[in-house]
């Protein structure tokens, strides 16, 4: 006969007059921990007990009930219904819900203390961060979820933050495939796109730190400490629409400013009316950079002298009064080991106050300035730099000229109204995008490094698909690797192909490369040898015996194409950096040669020209250059005359189809010159046909531009 199961029996509950309760002895928690009892007792003032005490009742000497229970787990809970007591917010007699355990059990009162604590399972931080976020879901303000559950602002924000990351980021940190600090960096966007981009990148390649993430997901951006946004002013930046980026785990020095194009214009337009402003003192030129001018800029120029402006009355007694007190300070503690602090502080203010004085304007002579000019830029502290009363070699004046000149000024300025401009002063932006201007800039003018790097990424990728295809030549150009290695030291590293097996990440994203052909090519191909071998490590070597020749040279092969590394990066040609000019060089050689023996053909894997991959990155020159070579000159002569924004779009209309590379992307040895093509490219829109034309010349009283590089 089967023995019956004994049935367990559960304590019973029932409500007890707080004056009925006492704190035991044995219970385990010693130490602080969690919220404090104030803000426990607030918590259930607000919105009662949520779970009840566990007590027991307290025996006399003979071993009968007294009426009064202990309560050896709920202790925090049980000090926190004590404050509100003693506050008078709490009836002595209130019921208070409790589970009565047997004394007669095995059970001992440190058990259930100890068991209530460790039993405890903590809430896992992602359904911390979703909670919140319901809650502000739920139209409760940041403030108010601050309130409830008593921490700070910040820490709200910082979970919000965090559950606003990318749901597939989310939901490999809830299996434990992302750190917090992991995801603490990827909050610093809201691009899910971007996250996920960049995850992709590190989970593979291995450089997966906090720092390398912030890194890769604010490269394309600007700091705030930045001088560039000093000098503008973030809130100028904030107000004209821009975003900033924020870091709300580390000090981020004001953030990052994700709009380059709008800060770079907010800066060029200040720069501009601040040259303006100088231009109209009567200069001849005025050269201004938003980046530092180069070490050397004023070499072969000569420096005008001149006197600062001289003080008032006032002023002078001002000066000599400043004077008098530093010098009186300086001789007063001149043997003091340590000056006092207010003394320190006083002789702070008082320089400061005296080099005021002695960077006061200096006066140059109209004349002088009639043939000089000005650099306008900005300090490393983001304000405004202005060097005045530089004179170029052949701007100077002939000897005999010179010293009539103050009369020959004067007689040029007899009968003109006072405030006429006798020249325009020519305004020389370095660096600036200007429509008007750009019609002049070289052709030939090298490429961005990052445009670069953007499209030697697409033929690397397309070159990894294509030595996927060739087996042979894929032994072959491991074969080359490994005799370079073995034969000639340091051979191994001019080569394309980065045998270890370690595959190259690249430092650009370039628009469009995980959409590409080449790209999906290659993941399908993974997915469907991933398909065919073991799960387990253990059991590959067997899988690989099994295989034919044919197709462990095709696994060969597509591994092998993993290792290919053909993108152009910056380098330093004195090797002061990651990577050297020669190794870099050397590299896209070897590149060069193995896509000749792949005959690779970027058009074949799919790249066309598009504005977001090359022509609004180029200049107008070469975006015409490339339909003249596409299209022929006649098809060029139809978006000759537009704006760079429009001539782009047209382009890449008019070479749609053409099979048009630019250089980078053909292969080196081609000898076949594109074939220009007269074909019907049909007229352009009928609202662009008149775009971009001039709408006529300046008047005299307006400053002349000239962008300069």
């Amino acid at each position: 006969m089967a023995k019956a199961v004994q049935k367990i029996k559960l304590s019973p509950s029932r409500d007890i007059p707080f004056s009925k309760l006492v704190l035991s002895q044995n219970n385990v928690r010693r130490l602080k921990a969690g919220i404090s009892i104030e803000d426990l007792a607030e918590d259930i003032a607000r919105r009662s007990l949520l779970q009840s005490l566990n007590v027991r009742p307290v025996l006399d000497g003979e071993g009968q009930e007294t009426g009064m229970f202990e309560v050896p787990a709920g202790g925090r809970r049980y000090r926190a219904l004590e404050l509100l007591v003693t506050q008078k917010r709490l009836a002595k007699t209130a019921p208070v819900p409790c589970i009565v355990s047997d004394m007669c059990s095995e059970v001992t009162a440190e058990e259930d203390s100890l068991a209530e604590n460790v039993h405890r399972v903590a809430l896992h931080p992602l359904d911390q961060f979703r909670a919140f976020q319901a809650l502000r879901e739920q139209r409760r303000s940041e403030e108010d979820i601050a309130a409830i559950f008593f921490v700070s602002l910040n820490v709200v924000k910082q979970r919000l933050r965090l559950a606003a990351v990318s749901p597939k980021l989310l939901d490999v940190y809830a299996d434990d495939g992302i750190s917090l600090e992991q995801l603490m960096a990827f909050s610093v966007t809201n691009d899910h796109a971007r996250q996920e981009q960049v995850w992709e990148n590190v989970s593979k390649s291995g450089y997966d730190e906090p720092y390398q993430i912030r890194r890769l997901l604010t490269e394309r951006a600007v700091r705030g400490s930045d001088k560039r946004v000093r000098f503008v002013g973030l809130a100028a930046y904030e107000a004209a629409g821009g975003k900033v980026l924020r870091d709300l785990f580390e000090e981020d020095d004001g953030g990052w400013l994700e709009d380059v194009t709008l800060l770079e214009r907010l800066v060029a337009e200040k720069l501009r009316t601040e040259a303006e402003t100088i231009a109209a003192e009567g200069w001849k030129w005025i050269e201004v950079t938003a980046a530092s001018f180069p070490y050397g800029h004023d070499h072969g120029l000569r420096r005008l002298e001149a006197d600062p402006v001289a003080l008032s009355t006032e002023e002078q007694a001002r000066f000599d009064a400043l004077q008098a007190e530093y010098d009186a300070l300086q001789t007063r503690f001149e043997d003091a080991d340590e000056l006092p602090d207010e003394v320190d502080a006083r002789l702070g203010e008082l320089e400061q106050a005296l080099e005021a004085f002695n960077d006061r304007p200096v006066i140059f002579e109209p004349d002088q300035m009639a043939r000089a000019g000005v650099f306008v830029g900005i300090d490393p502290e983001g304000r405004l730099s202005v060097d005045r009363g530089y004179v170029r070699p052949e701007d100077e004046a002939p000897a005999a000229a010179c010293e009539g000149e103050r009369g020959t000024s004067a007689s040029l300025n007899e009968g003109q109204e006072p405030g006429a401009s006798v020249q325009r002063t020519t305004i020389s932006l370095a660096g600036e995008s200007s429509e008007t201007d750009e019609d002049g800039e070289d052709a030939a003018r090298p490429l961005p490094d990052r445009l670069i790097t953007e499209l030697t990424a697409h033929r690397t990728l397309a070159l990894r698909d294509a030595l996927a295809e060739n087996p042979a030549i894929a032994f072959q150009a491991v074969l080359h690797n490994f005799v370079l290695t073995a034969f000639y030291r340091y051979g191994s590293s001019g080569s394309c192909l980065e045998i270890g097996l370690r595959t190259p990440t690249f430092p650009a994203q370039a628009p469009g490369l995980r959409e590409s052909a080449s790209a999906k090519a290659v993941e399908a191909r993974h997915e469907s040898w991933k398909a065919r071998l073991p799960k387990s490590e253990n059991d590959v070597w067997d899988a690989l015996t099994v295989l034919d020749g044919a197709a462990q040279a095709s696994l060969f092969a597509h591994c092998a194409s993993f290792a290919v590394n053909a993108v152009h990066e910056p380098a330093n040609r004195y090797n002061q950096g990651r990577v050297s000019a020669h190794g870099v060089g050397s590299r896209l050689g070897q590149a060069d040669v193995l896509a000749r023996a792949v005959g690779l053909d970027m058009v074949q894997s799919g790249w066309r020209p598009t504005v977001d991959n090359y022509l609004g990155r180029v200049t107008k020159p070469r975006i015409l250059e490339a339909v003249r070579e596409a299209r022929g000159e006649s098809s060029a002569q139809l978006i000759d005359h537009l704006k760079k924004t429009d001539m782009a779009k047209e382009a890449e209309r008019l070479l749609d189809g053409s099979g048009w590379l630019p250089e980078l992307l053909r292969l080196v040895d081609a000898t076949a010159a594109p074939v220009e093509q007269e074909a019907e490219a049909g007229p352009l829109p009928e609202f662009l046909a008149n775009a971009g034309q001039e709408d006529g010349g300046d008047g005299d009283a307006e400053p002349q531009l000239d962008a300069a590089e």
